[in-house]
């Protein structure tokens, strides 16, 4: 499953989940204000659970990889 997909025709290329207009960004700026993944995906139903959470995941993964690495 393509969880990110990124198209200058799309939002100007911010990265978004993949199908949608919904940029990733949203998905952390609600968790770094406080809102809850529940809240999100009551805002954005086009996003289903399982594509957020995989992207949270993938995120997590990225930070370790480079901590690693560093």
């Amino acid at each position: 499953m393509q969880l990110v997909s990124r198209s200058p025709d799309i939002m100007s290329g911010t990265p978004c989940f993949a199908g949608t207009r919904v940029p990733v960004k949203h998905l952390f700026d609600y968790l770094e204000n406080g809102s809850t993944l529940e809240d999100f995906l009551q805002d954005f139903p086009a996003i289903d659970r399982e594509r957020a959470v995989a992207v949270l995941e993938a995120a997590r993964l990225h930070l370790i990889a480079d901590a690693a690495a560093a």
